[in-house]
């Protein structure tokens, strides 16, 4: 079957500050030269701007784009968390390290400013200038606190001192009082006040508690009243001085500090890793800060004392007008009364072959299903794991647990498969960034319920999903697998966008046992064949792909990649995509994230085209198409292309091979990626990306929106009553044509 997705060549001018190496240097020193390169970390920095430019966007539904702000502005947090507390740990330790891109840690930490200050001063001003007053124009207000009129005004009162005033304890802060230690992204008032008039100033913190909401929903009246929210910083600055009775206030200024939440563990050198984490969960909330964000009117000589306080310099502190956290806004999203201001909603359909309550072992032994998430239903995983769970015939279920709901479905069916006296066995990631606490939590829940967790590799973090059941049928004992590209996670499952594989193909699923065995026991890899398994073998075999499909091209041979993946920065893999284009073939990319590769280089990545695409649902789903001269193969995967995937996590690519199944992928879900003109942006050689869309007779065309009009197609022809008269039968060519229609 030829593809369906035509061949095609781009050869834009480069911009003019990108040089372009003449052919005569080395093959080796033309694709890895620095100007070749994307910076990492500037290139995410453009990937939360298109998450800016979705809040920006005004055909968007109103409460959508506040959902689009307090993402951008949780993506930020976590960049400075992580991200950035490691340059500046790099610029303090004067390591010298260069990245492919040819920037030092102080280029690259300058450029982040640049572009931060740039992206935070276009966040605030959309919310001060159109989502504020639009949300008033929708009956939502968050008035200034002297804005309230006396009714409103009492209640607040009341409120402070009901439900605020006990929860606050002034910190003062002296000779004899040192500065408190605040925790990470806590929320804080600095307060300098006077004994008398003209008499010594002191300094006190007032910290905004956590128990209370940040965003306060102020009682409603009858009838069509307003929604009436006010900040819960803004409330108790507004009564703080009933917290220093007998002082004279001289100015009360809110901030947040961002600190480093890295984990730093010598797993070599933790006798209980469990334990360990444990203890660095504690650290990391105190750990050194990375960031000041202050208001906006607090004048210089406060943020040089907070400034002090955290040893940071100028270079640390943002300014912003407005919410110091647009996450605190989160509670505008999920208020159920602005329905009508969010997008319709979705229910996933169910795939026609797993119908509730059929025996999907049974299906599974019939044939392959492939399951494409949040347009069709997570349901039947869950389902495969509690039927596992509950059948006298399962005797193991083995599972890989990166992240997962706090009250999973699938935890309680493998606790209660371990109390029936299955062999439960649960390779946890204690060390999943930002869930560690809650993956503690329930590891220790299995343990105590008689499974075997496993608290993965040392030195690797286990990032596969893997699910394999053992179990006894009527002609002999079968494996039954689940492999995907996303979590377990059921919640994450409707917003995420992945890929579900469930088989029993005897070659695979034994492979997929011989990766169990690895990981839990003390046998080496073994090598596979249909696997590609990190960090054994995935980006050897991953170069090896690309290589084929060069010499395919040079052979004129049909050749060409097609890859959708989160982030694509490893150097070796980039470089081999830069020779492949100069062979001719043809690379689309589809990259969510970060992509430290430049395309549309003459001579170099002509052949090459990137697109990101970010919409309602997170595109989380990794896909390597290979043309192989005529003999198309496909991989679903829970790796990027980057060096931590390839080298110090435990990952797994496996093949698509039915061949309905393979061809659904590359005929129908490619094609919709690289078509759509609505929320895909092409990145262009200078790192900047371009919004497409529709030129000439081109449709309007958006990848999401299709896959979710499929299911909504698929749900309701599943619901539809069969009929029982009898009909006029339709012509089989008739049938045909409405179903290609």
């Amino acid at each position: 079957m030829p593809t369906a997705i035509a061949k095609t060549t781009i050869a834009d001018e480069p911009p003019a500050d990108i040089e372009i190496l003449p052919k005569e240097v080395s093959t080796e020193k033309r694709f890895s030269d620095p100007r070749n390169f994307i910076n990492r970390e500037l290139s995410w920095l453009e990937f939360n701007r298109r998450v800016l430019e979705e809040a920006q966007d005004p055909t968007q539904p109103l409460i959508e784009r506040v959902k689009f702000l307090t993402i951008f502005s949780s993506n930020l947090d976590e960049f400075f968390e992580i991200r950035v507390a490691g340059i500046k740990q790099q610029i303090e330790s004067e390591t010298s390290h260069l990245g492919p891109d040819g920037l030092s840690p102080t280029d690259t930490f300058n450029g982040i400013q640049r572009v931060v200050r740039e992206l935070v001063a276009a966040q605030y001003a959309l919310w001060n200038e159109e989502l504020l007053p639009e949300l008033a124009k929708n009956g939502i207000r968050i008035p200034k606190m002297a804005d309230l009129s006396a009714r409103r005004a009492a209640w607040t009162h009341r409120y402070f001192q009901e439900e605020v005033f006990p929860m606050l304890t002034p910190l003062a802060v002296d000779a004899s009082h040192p500065f408190p230690q605040l925790l990470n992204k806590s929320h804080n008032l600095l307060v300098r006040a006077k004994t008398q008039r003209g008499g010594e100033r002191l300094h006190a913190i007032v910290q905004v508690p956590r128990v209370v909401p940040r965003l306060i929903a102020m009682p409603r009246g009858k009838g069509e009243e307003p929604w009436v929210y006010i900040y819960l910083a803004s409330l108790i600055k507004q009564h703080i001085g009933e917290l220093f009775p007998g002082l004279i206030l001289d100015g009360v200024h809110a901030f947040r500090v961002t600190r480093n939440s890295d984990l730093y563990i010598d797993e070599e050198e933790a006798e209980n890793l469990l334990r360990t984490i444990e203890h660095e969960l504690r650290r990391s909330s105190r750990g050194n800060a990375v960031r000041l964000e202050v208001e906006a009117d607090c004048p210089k000589d406060f943020r040089d004392l907070l400034l002090k306080f955290f040893s940071l310099t100028e270079a640390d502190v943002y300014k912003v007008d407005g919410p110091l956290s647009m996450t605190h806004l989160t509670p505008l999203v999920t208020n159920d009364a602005f329905a009508n201001l969010r997008d319709r909603p979705f229910q996933p359909a169910r795939d026609p072959a797993l119908p509730p309550h059929v025996n999907i072992f049974e299906v599974m032994r019939r044939q392959d299903l492939l399951l494409h998430h949040p347009y069709e239903s997570f349901d039947p995983v869950v389902e495969l794991i509690e039927e596992a769970a509950q059948d006298p015939q399962v005797l193991a279920i083995k599972i890989t647990l990166y992240r997962t709901s706090g009250d999973s479905p699938i935890v309680q069916a493998l606790i209660n498969a371990a109390v029936a006296g299955k062999q439960v066995t649960a390779l946890v990631e204690l060390r999943a960034r930002f869930d560690e606490a809650a993956n503690i939590q329930w590891a220790r829940q299995l343990e105590e319920a008689g499974a075997h967790v496993v608290y993965g590799v040392v030195g690797l973090k286990t990032h596969c999903k893997a699910l394999l059941i053992v179990r006894r049928d009527a002609d002999r004992l079968r494996h039954y697998v689940h492999l995907g590209t996303g979590n377990y996670h059921p919640r994450t499952a409707r917003i995420y966008t992945d890929f579900s594989l469930l088989t029993c193909e005897p070659q695979l699923t034994e492979e997929v046992a011989a990766v169990f065995n690895t990981l839990t026991g003390l046998a080496g890899y073994p090598g596979l064949k249909k696997l590609l398994v990190a960090p054994f073998d995935l980006q050897k075999r991953l170069i090896g792909l690309i290589e084929r499909e060069r010499d395919h091209a040079l052979a004129g041979k049909p050749a060409r990649i097609i890859a959708k993946l989160n982030h694509l920065v490893d150097q070796e893999t980039i470089e081999k995509l830069y020779e492949a284009s100069c062979a001719d073939v043809p690379i689309d990319l589809i990259v969510r994230g970060i992509c430290s590769l430049r395309p549309k280089i003459p001579g170099l990545s002509e052949n090459i085209r990137v697109f990101s695409i970010v919409g309602r649902f997170l595109e989380h789903s990794r896909i390597y198409y290979f043309e192989n001269a005529g003999q198309r193969e496909v991989y679903l995967s829970s790796a990027d292309w980057m060096p931590r995937n390839f080298f110090r996590r435990v990952e797994i690519a496996f093949p698509v091979e039915q061949p309905a199944l393979r061809d659904r992928i590359i005929d129908e879900v490619l094609p919709k990626f690289l078509h759509d003109r609505v929320k895909a942006r092409e990145l262009q050689p200078d790192g900047s990306y371009r919004r497409l869309k529709p030129e000439g007779k081109e449709p309007r065309e958006q990848a999401q929106l299709q896959f979710r009009e499929r299911s909504r197609r698929l749900e309701k022809k599943s619901r539809k009553p069969k009929r029982t008269a009898l009909v006029k039968l339709t012509p089989i060519r008739s049938i045909a044509n409405a179903e290609k229609s």
